[in-house]
């Protein structure tokens, strides 16, 4: 799901690029010639196909496939394309941490519940933290369960944290210990890597781990880290997951108190501090009694027994969020938001706009993802355009645009013209995605740039409305501006003029509404001329009776 561009300054990634890549589909060079992402993940799904089929004796009706919370539209096309090349039939992208809730809160909400002295199985529905540690992520989702019903609240996390930096930190300690300088050899840097992960995995279950190794310089490791000591290292680490977890409490406004249960997944989650600190965050046991390594694939399991047909008494009905608003961009570069971030879905949306100009007959359509208040700072995914619209005063058409995201994250926009029926769609369907670490910037930016947007927002939109002024007081007075104004009249809206333009090329959100404002004082009388003229010529030749009647339709029409 990601561009060459993305590729190429991704850190810590080393691929052979093939010179056939493109901007939108990097190549990679392997011994079977040059290949796709997409086409790597088809050969591994292949064998996984042929494996299940193997095992189960027959063809595959068809599959479920987890992807991580943070996976955006391309990146979740991706991987149905990839899973099409492979000859699967994609019942449904779940989550992985509706996966892992489906494990627990289906087979395992009474039982597993009462294995860990926890009572997650009372009442009509129940409200789940699942916590997924793995090695180089951390995910906390918000889930809503209930008689079946498993809806997505909220969803945070931080994309450079996991199991990988505590296994640094041990690295750094062995070193410090030791006396050894920064390691520069790759097989000293994997021999250290290798015995840091041992160490920690043996603190899981022991007070103490022994770490011997010889590196290649002649240097001897023969060091014991203590249960205490890795602690100490590694809280700092596991504090900075508590973060996301008070946001996702705070995106989808409960109270602590209301968690029914915290479920944990991934690798990490084997650490004894993580659990530690995670249960006191909660003020609860975590639930640890499916291997944290495979409660999704689990959960993933359950969810295609349903949807393949073989429980038909079983009802579920799955309810993800969408991870980054979607949007529009409009007039001075700003992002209309559609439908905000953890907004259910599937979900769709209509939002009506209009046309800026006199007769205009077209409309491009920009859809934006992300946080921001300007299109500049968020993420461009498709572009369209909406034709013949019947020609109108700026204003008059109303344009429908409906927004609608399936079940798997895929979004279709659509555009219809209300009075002539002209209608656009687009499937956004990218061919390169955002990275997690790219949706948690932009989540983090809309947080800390709040106040500039807002104030970048207040400009744009004064610059429209006094473009709009311009462009309808100069049609005017193209049009009857002779007739109604002497020369002294006319130089002095001249002058107004010059000074709104003069306000647009600044940055003074204040100073361009004082000019609007001195424009349409100045242009008052000249307007009431105008009108006063509009009504004798209308009601030139009729009756009252006549002229209240036509007003009458009129009205009607509008």
């Amino acid at each position: 799901g990601k561009s060459l561009d993305e590729v190429e300054n991704q850190a810590g990634l080393t691929l052979k690029l093939s010179s056939t890549s493109t901007p939108v589909a990097p190549r990679v060079k392997t011994v079977a010639g040059d290949v796709t992402p997409v086409e790597v993940s088809a050969e591994i799904l292949k064998a996984l196909r042929l494996r299940a089929e193997e095992s189960l004796g027959g063809e595959l009706v068809g599959a479920v496939i987890t992807v991580p919370a943070y996976f955006d539209d391309a990146q979740r096309q991706a991987t149905k394309d990839a899973a099409s090349i492979a000859g699967l039939n994609v019942l449904r992208l779940i989550n992985e941490p509706t996966a892992a809730a489906i494990a627990y809160g289906l087979d395992k909400q009474l039982d597993g519940a009462a294995a860990t002295g926890h009572d997650v199985g009372e009442g009509d529905e129940n409200l789940v933290a699942i916590y997924d540690l793995g090695g180089g992520t951390f995910d906390i989702s918000l889930l809503r369960m209930n008689r079946g019903l498993f809806e997505v609240l909220a969803t945070a996390g931080d994309t450079v944290l996991g199991g990988d930096d505590m296994d640094q930190c041990v690295v750094q300690w062995i070193c410090e210990s030791a006396g050894l300088g920064e390691p520069s050899e790759p097989s000293d840097i994997r021999a250290l890597q290798a015995a840091a992960r041992s160490a920690k995995e043996t603190l899981s279950a022991a007070e103490t781990a022994a770490i011997s190794l010889n590196l290649g310089a002649g240097d001897a490791v023969d060091l014991t880290l203590s249960l205490e000591q890795f602690n100490k290292l590694i809280e700092p680490l596991i504090r900075r997951t508590l973060a996301p977890c008070r946001r996702v409490l705070r995106d989808a406004g409960v109270e602590k108190s209301a968690i029914k249960a915290a479920v944990m997944v991934g690798g990490s989650t084997r650490v004894p501090l993580v659990r530690e600190l995670v249960s006191d965050f909660f003020e609860q046991p975590v639930l640890t009694d499916i291997n944290p390594d495979e409660v999704v694939a689990i959960g993933a399991a359950v969810q295609a027994d349903i949807l393949a047909g073989n429980k038909p008494d079983e009802e579920m009905l799955l309810l993800d969020v969408t991870p980054l608003s979607l949007g529009l961009e409009t007039m001075g570069g700003l992002a209309e938001k559609v439908i905000p971030r953890n907004t259910t879905i599937p979900i769709a949306r209509a939002q009506e706009f209009t046309t800026h100009k006199d007769g205009q007959t077209a409309m491009a359509l920009h859809v934006v993802q992300g946080e921001r208040e300007m299109v500049a700072d968020c993420r461009s995914l498709a572009r369209f355009e909406l034709r013949d619209i019947p020609p109108m005063v700026a204003g008059k058409p109303r344009i429908q645009v409906i927004f609608q995201v399936d079940a798997d994250g895929l979004l279709t926009v659509s555009a219809i013209e209300r009075e002539s029926g002209a209608v656009a769609s687009i499937d956004v369907v990218p061919s390169y995605g955002l990275s997690d670490t790219q949706i948690e910037k932009m989540l983090l930016d809309s947080m800390s740039s709040a106040s500039e947007d807002m104030q970048a927002r207040k400009l744009a939109e004064q610059k429209v409305e006094a473009q709009r002024v311009i462009e309808a007081l100069g049609s005017a007075l193209q049009k009857d501006g002779d007739q109604f104004l002497d020369a002294g009249e006319r130089a002095e809206l001249d002058s107004l003029t010059a000074a709104l333009h003069t306000a647009i090329e600044g940055d003074d959100a204040d100073a361009i509404k004082q000019a609007v404002s001195n424009l349409e004082h100045g242009s008052a009388a000249y307007v009431e001329r105008r009108m006063n003229a509009s009504v004798r010529e209308f009601m030139s030749g009729q009756s009252i009776g006549e002229v209240e009647e036509s007003m009458s339709e009129q009205q009607e029409n509008q």
